[in-house]
């Protein structure tokens, strides 16, 4: 079986991101049939349909090139005001744009959100989830991935904690068996 080119988003752009820590982590986790790369999304700019008639900015269309390229997508996200970070609804928004042209339709996709809060961005994972259906990503229930007080899961060298390894290693086993379904 060929290997799936899996997208990893990060809804936060902050340099010590929790986020991007825990994708990392993820990511050497996953079996060597996944290849996961992280596709930078902070440099799209604002979708605006305007900007989509006849010559829309390279960024976008590299984006959505990589998107329409990948077998699956992995998400990251924290929780902002109870929802996903602007940032994350654009590139979502871009790549599932112009009408008639969407880039995620299809393939299968996976959501981990974390928070220094004890809910674990529950209210964004769900929110994340409804835009995804809405363009066709079919989203991979069990388990769902709330990570909370991300704060405490790393030692004072970096190393995530042996808990949370695991957990996150049953869950990218559990993502690879959903990607193959597809």
């Amino acid at each position: 079986m060929a290997n799936k080119k899996i997208s990893v988003l990060v809804g936060s752009l902050r340099e010590g991101s929790f986020n991007k820590k825990i994708a990392t982590e993820v990511m050497k986790l996953a079996s060597p049939n996944l290849e996961l790369e992280i596709v930078e999304i902070g440099q799209l700019v604002y979708y605006n349909e305007d900007l989509d008639q006849g010559n829309p900015p390279q960024e976008w269309v590299q984006f959505r090139n990589k998107i329409k390229n990948s077998d699956g997508f992995l998400f990251f996200t924290p929780e902002y005001n109870r929802g996903i970070p602007a940032v994350l609804k654009n590139a979502i928004d871009v790549a599932s744009r112009p009408y008639g042209k969407n880039s995620w339709a299809g393939k299968p996709g996976a959501v981990v959100s974390v928070s220094i809060s004890a809910l674990g961005a529950f209210g964004a994972n769900h929110l994340l989830r409804q835009s995804m259906v809405f363009v066709d990503v079919p989203m991979m229930q069990q388990p769902e991935a709330y990570i909370g007080n991300a704060q405490s899961l790393f030692d004072e060298a970096g190393t995530l904690v042996e808990d949370t390894k695991t957990f996150l290693q049953d869950f990218i086993r559990a993502y690879e068996s959903w990607v193959n379904k597809f």
